[in-house]
């Protein structure tokens, strides 16, 4: 199952308080950016994110669930009412993501 725009466009509404977040459409899915990092995406109208060691802390309880088959385990970000929440969650969470290689 696809992703829709329009959850690609709330998700991105909640994330407006964090600068640089980009997106690529990738086979009916979404992979989301941070300063040109992959931090997560949008896959079967869920927001996966990295399962980094701040990630983690953040969200004890967050699930980890497979975005395709084949991929590495993300966390499930369910809470996307409360925009303070998920801005600290990205800002820290990019800070530990490797910069991206050079082309």
């Amino acid at each position: 199952m696809a992703s829709s725009k329009e959850y690609l466009q709330y998700v991105l509404e909640q994330l407006s308080g964090v600068e640089g977040i980009t997106f690529k459409p990738m086979m009916g899915e979404f992979i989301l950016y941070v300063e040109g990092k992959i931090f997560g995406g949008i896959y079967d109208d869920r927001f996966l994110v990295k399962p980094t060691a701040t990630a983690k802390k953040m969200m004890p309880e967050a699930p980890l669930e497979i975005p395709y088959e084949g991929a590495k385990p993300m966390l499930l970000t369910e809470d996307l009412d409360d925009r303070a929440f998920l801005t600290s969650l990205i800002s820290a969470l990019a800070k530990e993501l490797p910069e991206p290689k050079k082309k």
